[in-house]
C-alpha cells in the first residue's frame, strides 16, 4: 500500500528517509558538526573531572550503582571521554569514535534511569556547567545526544 500525503500526490516519508536523502555535503556536515560536539564535550566533562578529581570521585563512591568500582571508573571514564574525542578527530576513526559515544551516551542514560529508580539522593559526577541540570534534564539531554549518535552513525555508514 502506497503512503501518500494530504494532497495524494507525493509520497509520504518518515522523518529518518528524510534525513538520509539529504544531500551528500549537508550529511557529511552534519557528522562533522555532531563529532566536534562530542569531543568538546567529552573533552570539557573528561578536564572537568579531573581538575575537581577529589570530588569527581567522592560522588562516584556516593553512588549506590558506582559505588563498588569508583576508583576505577573516576580514573577509566575521563580517559575513555579523551579517547573518544581522538577518535572523533580524525575521520579515518570516526565511525569508531561515533559508536563509542552512543555507547557512552547510551550508558550515561541508563545509569541516569537506574539512579531514578533507585536512590533518593543522587550524586552527580557530570563534571562542569552540566553537573547544574535537573536530573531530568539530563536524562533528555542524554537521551537527545544518544539519539544523534544513532543518527550520524547510520549517516556515516552511507557516506
Amino acid at each position: 500500500m502506497k503512503k501518500t500525503t494530504l494532497s495524494g500526490s507525493l509520497p509520504k516519508q518518515n522523518f529518518l528517509s528524510r534525513i538520509m536523502s539529504v544531500s551528500w555535503l549537508r550529511k557529511s556536515l552534519f557528522v562533522e558538526i555532531l563529532s566536534l560536539w562530542f569531543v568538546i564535550l567529552f573533552l570539557y566533562t573528561g578536564i572537568a573531572k579531573l581538575l575537581e578529581f577529589d570530588v569527581f570521585q567522592e560522588q562516584l563512591a556516593d553512588s549506590p550503582v558506582l559505588q563498588p568500582v569508583a576508583p576505577v571508573v573516576a580514573w577509566g571514564l575521563p580517559l575513555i571521554e579523551f579517547i573518544v574525542s581522538i577518535l572523533l578527530f580524525f575521520p579515518k576513526y570516526r565511525l569508531k569514535g561515533l559508536y563509542a559515544s552512543f555507547s557512552l551516551m547510551a550508558l550515561f542514560t541508563v545509569y541516569i534511569i537506574i539512579l531514578l529508580n533507585t536512590s533518593a539522593e543522587l550524586p552527580c559526577s557530570c563534571g562542569g556547567i552540566i553537573e547544574q541540570l535537573s536530573w531530568q534534564g539530563h536524562l533528555i539531554f542524554n537521551s537527545i545526544l544518544t539519539l544523534l549518535a544513532f543518527l550520524a552513525i547510520r549517516i556515516q555508514k552511507h557516506l
